[in-house]
């Protein structure tokens, strides 16, 4: 079977846990060399140690996407190891439920510097390696949130939004260097900080029945769902896409 990143090198994000860490597994079964960047330590080492213990390629890199010394550290600790950087996504985010008149200055900025700032990031430093080696790929963790509104949820909608505009702006200042820029929207997706919000629950059954009947499929994606198409995002599969804003939400964003 073709593998289709054979070769090449991708750092992602909050790859410790959810959908981050199934993206790491199956980029890695596809042929690719993979940095973990995360600011978990112990959980983004096991992850590169599975990895590894596959036959594959991995590097933990221990990463806070709010410190520009960090990530910069973490693009030259790849290229060290592994001389280019073919693919960068950009999958490490917060939540944080709230009206507007209710959120914290505190807390609207904590979102704001995960999801759009380590964004900017982590794509400033990564980009002139990519026009240096002749072109790259960069997946921006987008989401519904940023393609609709939802209720309570002012700061996270907020960011994602920015995140879907910037990464319009991304492809078509990069275009002419073969950087392809999309992202990709996920919606409500079973990954460790769902489940623990539904096990929280006074009655866990009826939580997941309440996440589930608001999506048309039917019921919330599995985190591989959206490594998926990730990879397709990824991988030359997709060599004409830039620009574009991939739902991956069971139908929830064409209502």
């Amino acid at each position: 079977m073709k593998k289709r990143l054979a070769g090449k090198v991708v750092i992602i994000t909050g790859a410790s846990t959810g959908i981050g860490k199934e993206a790491a597994f199956l980029f890695s079964e596809n042929g690719a060399k993979v940095v973990i960047a995360d600011i978990n330590v112990v959980g983004g080492e096991k992850v590169a140690e599975m990895i590894r213990a596959k036959g594959n390629e991995a590097m933990f890199a221990a990463t806070d996407v709010t410190r520009p010394e960090q990530v910069d550290a973490m693009v030259r600790q790849t290229l060290e190891k592994f001389g280019r950087v073919d693919v960068l996504y950009n999958n490490a985010a917060v939540n944080h439920f709230g009206k507007a008149a209710d959120t914290s200055l505190e807390d609207w900025n904590r979102v704001f510097s995960i999801n759009v700032t380590g964004v900017f990031l982590c794509c400033k430093s990564v980009i002139p390696a990519m026009q240096s080696q002749g072109g790259g790929a960069i997946v921006n963790t987008a989401s519904s949130a940023g393609l609709v509104g939802l209720r309570n949820l002012a700061a996270y909608t907020a960011s994602k939004g920015a995140v879907l505009q910037f990464t319009k702006n991304l492809a078509l200042d990069y275009a002419v260097d073969h950087i392809r820029v999309n992202a990709i929207c996920p919606g409500v997706t079973a990954t460790e900080m769902t489940m623990q919000i539904i096990d929280d629950d006074p009655d866990p059954i009826a939580a997941r029945a309440r996440f589930d009947r608001v999506i048309p499929r039917g019921t919330m994606a599995e985190p591989i769902e959206i490594a998926r198409v990730a990879l397709f995002l990824a991988s030359d599969e997709a060599s004409y896409m830039t620009g574009a804003a991939v739902p991956v939400d069971g139908g929830y964003t064409a209502e």
